[in-house]
Order: structure tokens, then sequence, then C-alpha cells
């Protein structure tokens, strides 16, 4: 049974009508990437999941409850969210900004305790961090603050992480870095992740499973190295690509014009 399971949900702001009747299902330990053009709705999906946008119809599930049902501290316990821009005040060091991920756990007169500081250090070393503590989050280099953002996600202890395009500002180096250390954490917690992507490439290198979106439509969805193909990306961003496997991955090379090959 999937954890998250997303069935025929509408959803957009206002008037405007983002996602259309979408299903997709997301499972245990895996990691699952959000791709498709700007527009199509990964972003919008992840906000529903939320709860931030109300759904106008179908209905979202968690481990079989419907999300609409579940407080917003209760839901923090089981689905930690990485938007896209993260932004905190220049005093707050790393080592506050992880208390903060604590919250739904604390009680009304308590702070962290014993077993959360400790959880907090565990997650600091596992991002590479484990020295900064004390540092500025601002302070801290572009590869750093992003895993200073993952760790705080981290320590929500969510069974479900939704991350939306966590490597767009970073470098190939940090892209594969993060990428690579959230897959390390799905597969060894058996956390449930799902990820905006616009790297195809980066979606086929690093996910279990792949949802392919369009006007808020699942174009396809599935394990990556069966979803990656020609006709699946035409259909969802409508341009033609060579996908073809090198060192047991998909690899998606666009084909360039007559035009673009020879002013190339």
């Amino acid at each position: 049974m999937p954890v998250l399971r997303v069935t025929n949900v509408t959803a957009g702001y206002g008037r405007l009508v983002v996602l259309h009747a979408l299903s997709a299902n997301f499972g245990r330990g895996r990691v699952t990437a959000l791709v498709g053009p700007n527009g199509c709705g990964k972003s919008t999906l992840l906000k529903a999941i939320m709860g931030f946008l109300p759904a106008s119809g179908g209905e979202i599930l968690i481990e079989g409850q419907p999300i609409r049902l579940i407080g917003r501290k209760a839901l923090a316990k089981r689905i930690a969210y990485l938007p896209q821009e993260c932004q905190c005040p220049d005093y707050m060091t790393l080592g506050e900004l992880i208390e903060l991920a604590g919250y739904s756990r604390y009680s009304l007169v308590g702070g962290p305790s014993a077993r959360d500081r400790q959880l907090f250090a565990e997650i600091l070393d596992l991002v590479g961090l484990a020295d900064k503590a004390g540092c500025q989050v601002n302070s801290l280099s572009g590869g750093q603050r992003q895993r200073a953002w993952i760790a705080m996600v981290l320590a929500q202890e969510a069974d479900v992480i939704l991350m939306d395009e966590p490597v767009n500002h970073l470098d190939m180096k940090y892209q594969y870095a993060v990428l690579g250390l959230v897959r390390e954490l799905s597969a060894r917690h058996g956390k449930t992740v799902i990820v905006v992507l616009h790297d195809l490439n980066l979606a086929s290198a690093f996910a279990d499973d792949v949802v392919m979106l369009r006007d808020g439509k699942v174009v396809a969805a599935g394990p990556a190295q069966e979803i990656m193909t020609a006709a699946n990306v035409e259909r969802a961003f409508d341009f033609e690509a060579d996908i073809f496997s090198r060192d047991g991955r998909v690899v998606c090379l666009p084909r360039m014009s007559h035009a673009e090959a020879v002013a190339a």
C-alpha cells in the first residue's frame, strides 16, 4: 500500500485550475521525482499535499488517512516540506535553525529533550555540518546552506519529505552531493521522498520513480528506468530526445535541429 496516495485531485489558485483530476502514488523508502515543463503543476502538487492549497476535488491520503482531517502540528510530525526559497534572520545560527524543526514534538512549556539534541547532532554530522552548529546560517556557502535546510527537514523526523527544487541554485558538485544524500537517507531510513527536479538526467540518476506531468495531468508514472523514454519526454516537454543507457543509467540527450547543429 502506498504511504501517500493522491487520487483525482483538482486544485489551483482561485479561478486558475492547475491540477486536473491528478492521481499518483508514492511508496515507502523510495525517491520519486516530479518532472515536467514550467507551469505543469509540480510545485502546486506539493502545496496541495501540504494543505496550503485546498483541493476542489479528489482526496489526498497518508497511510489511508485524509490529510485534510489532520491538524497542522500533527501533520508536521508526518510530512516535512522544503520550499524553493528558504530564508532566515541573519542572527540565526545553524543550531537554532535545526531546533526549530522539532517544534511539533515539544510540549507547550518545554523545549528540545536530550533525545532531540542527540538527534540534531547526528543529523548535522550526517549532512557534514557538525562543526558549523554555532555559525550563522546566512554566513554559510551556498552548498552548506542547502545542506542546512535539508538538515532542518530531516530534524522533523517525518516519514514523508517533500522537496521543491532543492538543487536549483547549486553547482553540479553540490547537486550530486545533495541528491546522493537524499537517496541514501530514503533507502537507509525508509523515508518517502518526493522531489521536484528540472534536470531529467538528475531524475534518472537519483530517483527510484518518476511522475511526469504536463498541463496539470500525469503523462506517465512508474520506475524511472521505464518512464524515461523518448516518447514520454516528447509528450511531456514537446521536444525530441535520444534516450540511451550508460553504465546502468538512463541518459537523456535533447536532439538539435539542423540550424542549431550548424550554429554549434
